[in-house]
């Protein structure tokens, strides 16, 4: 079996131990392709790649992209072939820095660092995760992963699906609305799937019927944010914080008003960095190529439709 790559070979290195008797071929992300390149997998980026339209007619049947998000993949040159993407493999690193960040808006930090002496010691009004209600848009692997580790504060957890179908918690309850979901959120988590349905999902409406003071978290793509109708929410209070690790676009340009809006706590879209990370990806990769070769149905699976 020949594998087609766009990632470095080297991040490879489970394929080329488990499965001896398979080819790993890098090849170029444009331009001509060889003309004896053949191969029924590709494993590539979740954009797709200028001359992918010539790859996938070299046999490909399974394509397999190197991240979780595949709004931008150019799902219309697939074809027949089957899409699946990394979905769940950066849950753990993400969730982390989803409640690092509700636990620094409810403990004020960076604020409450000292610089020079305070007017008083030991004494703060801060606030807890403890009996705060926590809004997830989407129920995915990201916002599961979320979801359980903010019933270990003691958090109550209400989460917002397109399919309505129950969690893997009974303690996640799921709402019918978005609106039911915004009006009662302390923290509103996103961590939905970017699709043309989705864009904008929280625009001005959306901000008019949050619960006043709510914290924002953006971890998943930055279009489901109306960031015009964000910043008149914050500017009027309805949103305390937005803590945004994914914003459109990006990279975001010089002078941008997100990087200077006080109430606004922007990272360049790293919620998903740990050690090992990168191997992490590859891993769900790996996992769906065992699945693949004995016949089985694999695993995150992409619906060209839904877009997710």
């Amino acid at each position: 079996m020949k594998i087609l790559t766009h990632v470095t070979p080297a991040l490879l290195a489970r394929v080329a131990r488990e499965f001896p008797d398979v080819e790993l071929v890098e090849v170029p992300q444009k331009g001509e392709l060889p003309d004896e390149l053949r191969g029924e997998v590709l494993l590539t980026q979740p954009w797709g790649t200028p001359n992918l339209e010539q790859i996938m007619a070299r046999g490909v049947r399974w394509v397999h992209t190197f991240g979780t998000g595949v709004n931008g993949f150019p799902f219309e040159l697939l074809g027949d072939a089957v899409l699946t993407c990394a979905r769940g493999a950066s849950a753990i690193p993400i969730s982390e820095w989803v409640l690092a960040t509700m636990l620094a808006f409810e403990k004020q930090l960076p604020q409450r660092w000292l610089e020079a002496p305070p007017e008083r010691w030991n004494m703060a009004e801060l606030g807890g995760l403890h009996g705060k209600t926590l809004g997830l848009i989407g129920l995915g692997g990201i916002g599961e992963a979320v979801a359980r580790l903010a019933l270990a504060f003691d958090m109550r957890v209400r989460a917002f699906r397109r399919t309505g179908r129950p969690g893997t918690s009974p303690e996640v309850e799921i709402v019918k609305t978005l609106d039911d979901l915004l009006a009662s959120a302390d923290h509103l988590v996103v961590a939905a799937s970017a699709t043309p349905a989705t864009r904008h999902l929280l625009g001005a409406d959306a901000f008019a019927r949050v619960r006043p003071g709510v914290h924002l978290v953006n971890i998943a793509r930055g279009a489901l944010v109306d960031q015009e109708a964000l910043r008149r929410a914050l500017d009027d209070g309805r949103v305390a914080l937005a803590s945004l690790d994914c914003v459109e676009p990006e990279p975001l340009p010089d002078g941008h008003w997100l990087y200077s809006h006080p109430q606004v706590r922007l990272s360049p879209h790293i919620s998903w960095a740990m050690p090992d990370a990168l191997a992490w990806l590859a891993n769900t990769f790996v996992d769906n190529l065992v699945r693949y070769r004995a016949g089985e149905t694999l695993e995150g699976v992409v619906d060209p439709k839904e877009g997710y």
